[in-house]
């Protein structure tokens, strides 16, 4: 019996495209998600399940 049920949304590390630049992001993002470094839109919001715009290098568990 698992009394605390472990969430179903995570944090991903993804790559931008134009500059390299790596940086963690949450995969269902309420809006749009920018390069910190290029301002270029990594992620995109779904009202749900965000889409990736860039190569996702990891998924946190």
């Amino acid at each position: 019996m698992e009394l605390i049920k472990k969430p179903k949304s995570k944090f991903i590390r993804v790559k931008c495209s134009q500059c390299k630049n790596e940086q963690t992001v949450f995969n269902k993002p309420a809006t749009e998600v920018k390069c910190l470094v290029c301002a270029k839109v990594l992620m995109k919001s779904t009202g749900g399940k965000g889409k990736a715009e860039s190569k996702v290098v990891q998924v946190f568990e």
